[in-house]
């Protein structure tokens, strides 16, 4: 089980050697009107990039699930089993106009997971665990690779960055028993030792971004 408690003592996956990251180049700018818009994410275990999202002002909603793979596969214990395409993701409801798609990349690759581990994620391993960024249109995608190049060059984390940026075909939410999961269960082992921590840098790195 991907959740063994034997597996605590593994290195939490917050960016490795990154403590202010740059503002993208692209994408940053906010909106003049508001709006809806959304991003898909993937970095590690979905629990822990869930919570840490909906922290942030102009965030409205975040959803758990899978992205990667077929409708018939997006089920939790075929995706943890690394029997299929999907990679835990989240989808991220936001209002452009209080924070940009840009702002959101920079959360994702300062405090939210470490995008310089290939197929893994602190102690979660396997290509289901994988970093990625689902894009939704041409616009995100060039962000997210223009961003993706601004940090390498800028030698920005200790080690290269792996994070993949693959067009979204489709979403699937997961099961409601993964939704909020942190929220419903502060004192779950994991969650301490992986969630919490993260929550806490986020807040830490990010004041003017957080919810009031």
């Amino acid at each position: 089980m991907k959740r063994r408690v034997l597996l605590l003592l593994c290195a939490v996956g917050i960016a490795a050697g990154a403590e202010i990251l740059p503002d993208p180049l692209t994408g940053v700018k906010r909106a003049s009107a508001k709006g809806s818009q959304s991003a898909v994410l993937a970095g590690g275990c979905f629990w822990c990039t869930e919570v840490v999202f909906e922290q942030l002002a102009g965030v409205t909603n975040v959803v758990s699930g899978y992205a990667g793979g077929t409708r018939e596969t997006a089920k939790y214990n075929l995706v943890a089993a690394g029997e299929t395409d999907h990679a835990e993701s989240i989808q991220i409801t936001f209002d452009p106009s209080r924070i940009s798609y840009g702002e959101l990349l920079k959360v994702f690759f300062a405090t939210a997971h470490d995008p310089t581990q290939l197929n893994k994620q602190g102690p979660d391993h396997g290509a289901q665990y994988r970093s990625a960024i689902f894009y939704a249109n041409d616009e995100q995608r060039q962000i997210a690779k223009t961003y993706i190049e601004q940090l390498g060059q800028a030698k920005a984390f200790r080690a290269q960055i792996v994070t993949q940026v693959r067009e979204l075909k489709q979403f699937f939410p997961a099961e409601q028993s993964h939704q909020d999961f942190v929220k419903r269960n502060p004192g779950h082992p994991y969650v301490v030792v992986n969630a919490v921590p993260k929550v806490k840098k986020t807040r830490e790195t990010f004041p003017a971004l957080l919810k009031k």
